[in-house]
């Protein structure tokens, strides 16, 4: 039977109800109607379609994808159900088989407005940047000027490294709309790119002039006029990892070659292979260092200002507590002496700022404890924290070194590592290893307490 609704469709009627009962959260209701629409047509792949989004807001998700993969085996053909198989597989990080689909739906249905806003959300979930860029151009050819449109192309072309034909787009923007913030937002960012800084920097005033108390604005015009904040505003990173947060894994590790978090477990475990020990995870993300770790005898502590990144994290059950808050704020209200490790991977690359964070962490260890901290690499020539054009910070080895070292740590090791891949080429940087002096009574065994709530947290 066609999923197709005709004039002389019976069920129409109660598919309607049911999606409105289904948005309001009346999911005892939905499913009253779906069964009433399941025996006025049997077989109908609308209901199965409607049952799996059903199934997906009660929490169920195995039962969503039974109902979904039951739409579409009765509508093989129907682009709808198709689309929504494609986005229940991409928000359940099954990517591979989301992005077959998509395509699939995009090839049946070229023209459908809805079906191409679907396929750019997974190509975007997924990570899969010439997929979007792919599927945009084609929406702009059907669409041409669609503004929207237009700035999701230039914003996926400057991420790709294509600043010329990105900066191309966005003056056609600007001059569309020339007070548009999230166009000059865009366009200052690739000038930046581009080292263009007299350009971004009058982009930087007119956001300044449009909302002079806007934190992502200030800083942005701060790198625009050549100066280096000492860190990015909590904001700065709440935006990126939001919208990122579903595809980080897989864009970090498959296609970036992010293999960091891997490392350091393999590393800690083998120091302490028994798990009895405390961990703050500082930028945990979306919990890579405690999937590589996993379950401890002690507790697995996650810091993160992306309140999206944390529930990714938490999704794969090994963390004890999580603080949504900047790690600055974080280290500063946690007690003294609580943990044995304290984990900040790819995160002074955004927090900026080490010379008051590496002290904090040293006076959080327990004696004997270990702080592991990555960061790029700036020249020795230059000064010890530069502001690169892609907007992260990096070191130098000599000045985290010695900021390790005016903190008390006992002993500090550097290695020398390719953080990940940036446009095929590798991003160096370097790892520190630094250990607090032991002291006679943390040479014996002992059992860690679980950490104490920290005064400024925002559980998640």
């Amino acid at each position: 039977m066609s999923a197709t609704a005709t004039s002389t469709d019976r069920n129409l009627p109660l598919l309607q109800k049911a999606r409105e009962l289904i948005a309001k959260g009346d999911l005892k209701n939905a499913a009253i109607t779906l069964n009433d629409a399941n025996r006025t047509m049997p077989g109908d792949a609308r209901v199965f379609m409607l049952g799996g989004l059903m199934a997906e807001k009660a929490g169920n998700t195995k039962a969503a994808f039974e109902s979904m993969r039951k739409a579409v085996s009765l509508a093989p053909e129907w682009g709808p159900g198709l689309l929504e198989l494609a986005l229940l597989l991409a928000r359940n990080n099954q990517f591979d088989e989301a992005i077959a689909t998509a395509e699939k739906v995009h090839k049946l249905e070229p023209r459908n407005p809805m079906v191409l806003a679907g396929t750019i959300d997974i190509a975007h979930r997924a990570g899969h940047l010439d997929m979007a860029v792919r599927l945009l151009r084609h929406g702009l050819s059907l669409h041409p000027n669609d503004p929207q449109l237009t700035i999701l192309l230039a914003t996926d072309l400057a991420s790709m490294g294509q600043n010329t034909e990105a900066l191309s787009l966005w003056d056609e923007l600007a001059t569309a709309n020339p007070h548009a913030p999230d166009v000059l937002l865009g366009r200052l960012k690739t000038n930046l790119a581009m080292s263009r800084l007299q350009q971004a920097a009058q982009d930087g005033e007119a956001l300044l002039a449009i909302d002079p108390q806007n934190l992502v604005y200030v800083f942005h015009a701060a790198l625009a006029n050549g100066q280096t904040p000492s860190q990015q505003p909590a904001e700065v990173a709440q935006q990126l990892f939001d919208g990122i947060a579903s595809s980080y894994d897989m864009h970090m590790v498959r296609a970036l070659g992010y293999r960091l978090p891997q490392q350091v477990a393999d590393k800690l475990l083998a120091l302490r292979p028994d798990k009895n020990f405390n961990v703050l995870d500082l930028g945990c993300g979306t919990g890579l260092l405690g999937v590589c770790i996993g379950r401890l005898a002690g507790a697995l502590v996650g810091v993160d200002v992306s309140r999206e990144m944390i529930a990714q994290a938490a999704r794969h059950n090994v963390y004890d507590k999580f603080h949504t808050v900047n790690i600055h704020d974080a280290l500063d209200a946690t007690p003294e002496s609580l943990y044995e490790v304290i984990a900040a991977l790819d995160v002074f690359i955004y927090a900026g700022d080490v010379t008051k964070a590496i002290p904090d962490a040293h006076r959080i260890l327990v004696p004997g404890g270990t702080f592991v901290a990555s960061f790029e690499v700036a020249p020795e020539d230059g000064p010890s924290m530069a502001l690169l054009p892609t907007g992260r910070y990096a070191h130098t080895r000599s000045s985290v070194t010695q900021v390790c070292q005016a903190a008390g740590f006992a002993s500090i090791d550097i290695e020398n590592t390719v953080i990940r891949l940036e446009n095929g080429a590798p991003v160096n940087g370097f790892v520190v290893w630094a250990t607090k002096g032991a002291t006679k009574l943390a040479k014996a065994a002992r059992t860690p307490k679980a950490p104490k709530a920290a005064a400024v947290k925002a559980s998640a």
